[in-house]
């Protein structure tokens, strides 16, 4: 090859170089600053910024939506998050669901639909995770993006080369500065993640929260799955609720807060406040390192050949079928657990209810679709449209 040939060859590359550069720029642009749509639904009576209990947040990425339903009957507070890792959309999507179909009786409930909004504008780097996931509805399909389990390093860098948890002292992995469910109770001069949490106890603290549950999934290969996580000052509802689920809808056990693992919502929320603190584990196959393609589809389905064999062999913790856990079943499961422990908690605290209604149960998610519960934003005031 010719000097010349070998230029036009190495113009070439950079050249092709630059292109898919763009183009993936473009994308990755596109991805960040995507606006999912929600419509509030007639149960909302106040949306709030996180900001409003953490002024610094004000104007950062993390700055999420904060809906309250306010029955103006006395009862209890309930605070329902979702989206703490944003790789697990069931959270998301049942909080959304709450947002836009609750309505109260009595008490008040708090949803914040996108609580770590930077790790749900990034995906996993190397893991070719689709950008986007899109819910079939009565109207057409309802797009969402794709998240990662951290904050991006576009917000929060450079990361230690330990994590050590405020105020416990525990070491964890220096990645763990940006996993929003590592970083509890937060730090108000912390980095990004670490002020988001900050932020929430405020919440917890200011509202006056008397129960919070923490919407998660988990790979089958994980041993907390299928299970409800309880703080042991909910170690009596948790119980219950997974006893009654069990018998009547579907199978779910239950397991407690380490008392010496920190900075995961189930232990400092119920330690560094008043509130009851738990958190749910739905089946997501997506997230199983012995999975097949990572795409839209194995999201949606939970189905994996690879993931099936996996099982066979005795390798999940979690039963696995051609069938797979599709996301209907998973937001299902979430959406019956939340109810079952709001209404235990009014038994158990007489005074504190929280009576939510107009919420789909597990039978009803699986037979109508998720998106069957999404309302229309084209058919809304645009006073109603909030953007995460």
């Amino acid at each position: 090859m010719t000097d010349r040939n070998l230029l036009i060859v190495k113009l070439v590359s950079l050249a092709l170089v630059a292109v898919a550069l763009v183009i993936a720029g473009i994308q990755f642009y596109d991805h960040r600053n995507f606006q999912e749509e929600v419509v509030k639904g007639p149960g909302v009576t106040q949306v709030k910024k996180l900001s409003d209990y953490f002024e610094p947040l004000k104007g950062t990425i993390n700055d999420c939506n904060i809906y309250i339903f306010d029955s103006g009957v006395p009862g209890g507070t309930a605070f329902l998050i979702g989206s703490s890792h944003p790789e697990e959309p069931s959270g998301n999507l049942t909080a959304q669901l709450f947002v836009e179909n609750a309505k109260l009786t009595k008490g008040r409930l708090i949803v914040a639909i996108r609580a770590n909004q930077s790790a749900s504008r990034v995906t996993r780097p190397g893991d070719a995770y689709p950008l986007y996931f899109a819910i079939e509805t009565p109207w057409g399909e309802k797009k969402f993006r794709m998240g990662d389990r951290w904050s991006s390093p576009l917000d929060s860098w450079p990361d230690p080369e330990v994590y050590v948890n405020y105020p416990s002292g525990q070491l964890l992995a220096y990645m763990d500065v940006r996993n929003f469910n590592r970083t509890w109770p937060g730090r108000a001069n912390g980095m990004i993640t670490e002020q988001t949490n900050y932020a929430f106890m405020n919440l917890i603290k200011e509202e006056g929260v008397d129960i919070f549950i923490d919407l998660h999934e988990a790979e089958l290969e994980y041993p907390v799955i299928s299970t409800i996580v309880a703080h042991q000052k909910g170690a009596d509802i948790a119980g219950m609720a997974s006893m009654l689920l069990t018998s009547t809808e579907f199978k779910i056990g239950m397991e407690y807060s380490p008392k010496t693992l920190h900075g995961l919502s189930h232990r400092e929320v119920g330690d560094h406040s008043d509130a009851v603190s738990i958190l749910l584990e739905a089946p997501e196959p997506f997230l199983d390192r012995v999975r097949g393609i990572t795409d839209e589809k194995l999201l949606l389905t939970g189905q994996d050949e690879f993931i099936v064999t996996a099982g066979k062999f005795g390798l999940l913790y979690e039963k696995i079928d051609e069938k797979g856990w599709p996301i209907d079943v998973r937001v299902g499961r979430h959406c019956s657990t939340v109810l079952m422990i709001f209404e235990l908690w009014g038994d158990f605290n007489p005074g504190k209810e929280v009576v939510i209604q107009e919420v789909p149960r597990y039978d009803e998610v699986v037979k109508n679709g998720t998106g069957y519960y999404f309302r229309d934003p084209s058919k809304a005031k645009p006073e109603d449209i909030y953007y995460e």
